[in-house]
């Protein structure tokens, strides 16, 4: 046994692979075979008389998919992905800004602690407190009345393709609910970029004369870049993928989370939800790939 052990110590090829080998299982086995069924379940059909799985090579459902009904679901989806990523990055960035270069040492993990500290309770009761919120009987409404902005709110609900009969039953509420539940994957990545920057490349700007904003736009901002692509990441596939958000929040419009449910449960149309789901894998593989010559898996 002493042998054997001596023997895997001096081997780091052995080691290495005895060490990696669960992961490689895990990737190699569970999770790219998982996508490469989806992939494959993506070219069967649905029998539209009997139900049943045709398992003939075909490429039907990626024709489905081209339908206005179907590309309607895809610019929605993108769109209110892009919409929440660019807000998100809006409100993050001052935040990660104010925890990395003004706040004191002993308050950065009480400020840690607090971005954290939603992430922390359940995703479920988190979208149901907002749909209490957001309801027409809701907290908000009952506040925006007290201070007299209730016929501003009820104007924006009016706007055509975003409003709604309540903030619950909008896409507005939607977004508002999306950009709380991600906003810590956004501001966690930016943090630690900022973390990243050496401080003497601030001081030698400020010495050489540079204001505080010129420093902001041309040394801080540039390289918090790949922070802000890898908050990106998180917020913009959670966003596409999510299901849950836009069916307890919102109208009755599908999202591609949502087509790729109703589906795959209460259709049975297993093959039209794999090709369905192979949208956002392609998109994101491509966001990937520029966010990773922009160096966002180096501030993940």
């Amino acid at each position: 046994m002493k042998q054997f052990l001596d023997k895997l110590f001096y081997n780091k090829l052995l080691t290495s692979f005895l060490l990696l080998s669960p992961l490689l299982i895990w990737l190699g086995v569970v999770y790219l075979g998982s996508l490469f069924t989806l992939l494959l379940q993506s070219f069967f059909s649905l029998d539209s008389f009997s139900g049943k799985i045709i398992y003939e090579f075909s490429f039907e459902n990626y024709t489905q998919l081209t339908r206005e009904s179907n590309i309607d679901i895809f610019i929605r989806t993108i769109l209110m992905s892009s919409i929440v990523t660019i807000v998100s990055v809006i409100i993050a960035f001052p935040i990660a800004y104010y925890m990395s270069f003004l706040a004191k040492s002993n308050w950065k993990p009480i400020l840690y602690l607090g971005i954290m500290f939603p992430l922390w309770s359940s995703y479920m009761v988190k979208v149901y407190a907002w749909k209490l919120i957001l309801a027409k009987e809701g907290i908000l409404n009952w506040c925006l009345e007290r201070i007299g902005l209730q016929a501003v709110l009820e104007l924006i609900l009016e706007l055509p393709y975003i409003g709604g009969s309540s903030l619950s039953f909008s896409y507005i509420g939607i977004f508002l609910v999306f950009l709380y539940i991600w906003l810590p994957f956004m501001i966690l990545p930016i943090y630690s970029a900022l973390e990243r920057i050496p401080k003497n490349l601030v001081d030698a700007s400020m010495d050489l004369g540079a204001t505080p904003l010129y420093t902001l736009f041309k040394v801080i901002l540039p390289l918090s870049i790949p922070g802000v692509v890898a908050g990106s990441i998180f917020t913009f596939s959670l966003t596409m993928g999510d299901y849950i958000i836009p069916t307890i929040i919102g109208n009755s419009s599908y999202f591609i989370g949502m087509a790729v449910y109703t589906l795959q449960g209460t259709t049975g149309n297993i093959p039209l939800a794999a090709s369905f789901s192979v949208v956002p894998i392609v998109v994101m593989g491509i966001y990937l790939r520029i966010a990773k010559k922009l160096g966002a898996f180096d501030a993940i």
